[in-house]
């Protein structure tokens, strides 16, 4: 949980724009209006920040977040399109689609924000206040809805402040959004383009704008691909020891808080060793591609405690040490 905060209310004109876009590139969380709903948003390329968002909303895991660019060529530096992704995007972006891609070699958003996947969920939205303020920062923007996990989704400023004031920097009030569904996500990762989430485009207009039918995905798996559908995810080669004491002989170790006695293996890594939740969980999945990149037959994993990120941490170790 984040610590308590003055939250900032901005209007939406160039002096609030502006001092919205200097808090995201500091790192902040600033909610922001959306065609949709108001969307909490941060840095998607500095995991800490990405890491505060599931924090303020108390997030009970790590599902991959949709980033924010200004227009297709910034969306272009981030991930890899091929031809039905690139008429989908210039058919109907800006606007409420929302494509799943290769991560491009290019790619700035961070491990976190795409829950240590290869692909990366891209969106170019239509307001007029957070297209300003994603071209004043010029970088990729994480922004699920700005409410706290399971609450409903906020459609005015005072909706942000009943759930998030005081856990966020700052609201930037452009009045009510105009509500509507949320985005459709199509995933284009190699073959047919698939329908991952119905939503603000219809799917006729989809297919006709590539040709070709959209695969149905029914929800079902392990973990998410993008928000709205559950599927395979990063799961580290190694087998996964939870809630381990000290490493065995031969075992990788990451660790949490104090390390144990005894000393620790030449293949380690410490998530916080100051035990703090935020900074683990702002390091997890670079630290369990790091240590799987070494190919270790186990990773040993310290406990960490189940408050707070906690939950989503855990959450996480336990799929990547489920039976596969």
């Amino acid at each position: 949980m984040t610590g308590p905060r003055q939250t900032k209310r901005f209007s939406a004109d160039e002096a609030g724009i502006a001092a919205a876009a200097e808090l995201l590139r500091a790192g902040k969380l600033v909610a922001l209006p959306t065609e949709t709903v108001y969307g909490l948003a941060a840095d998607a390329s500095d995991d800490r920040a990405v890491a505060s968002i599931y924090a303020a909303k108390e997030r009970p895991s790590f599902n991959p977040l949709i980033s924010h660019l200004p227009d297709v060529e910034a969306a272009r530096r981030q991930g890899l399109f091929d031809a039905p992704a690139l008429a989908l995007a210039k058919a109907f972006w800006p606007g409420p689609l929302t494509l799943v891609v290769p991560a491009s070699n290019s790619c700035t958003v961070c491990s976190l924000a795409r829950a240590g996947l290869d692909s990366v969920a891209l969106r170019v939205p239509s307001h007029p206040v957070a297209h300003a303020v994603l071209q004043a920062a010029g970088r990729p923007i994480a922004a699920p809805s700005a409410n706290r996990s399971g609450r409903v989704s906020p459609t005015q400023a005072e909706h942000v402040l009943v759930d998030l004031d005081g856990r966020i920097d700052a609201v930037l009030d452009a009045g009510p959004t105009a509500v509507g569904v949320e985005s459709s996500i199509v995933a284009c990762l190699g073959g047919a383009p698939r329908l991952l989430r119905p939503g603000g485009v219809p799917r006729a207009a989809l297919e006709a704008a590539i040709g070709q039918a959209l695969v149905i995905v029914e929800e079902g798996g392990t973990a998410p691909l993008a928000p709205g559908l559950l599927a395979s995810h990063y799961a580290p080669r190694a087998a996964v020891r939870l809630d381990a004491e000290a490493p065995r002989p031969g075992e990788a170790w990451l660790g949490f808080g104090p390390e144990p006695d005894g000393g620790l293996p030449a293949l380690a890594f410490n998530l916080s060793p100051s035990g703090d939740l935020t900074e683990a969980a702002a390091n997890l999945f670079a630290a369990m591609r790091h240590l799987d990149d070494q190919r270790p037959a186990t990773i040993a994993v310290a406990p960490i405690p189940m408050h707070g990120l906690g939950e989503a941490i855990n959450d996480r170790l336990r799929r990547a040490a489920a039976p596969r």
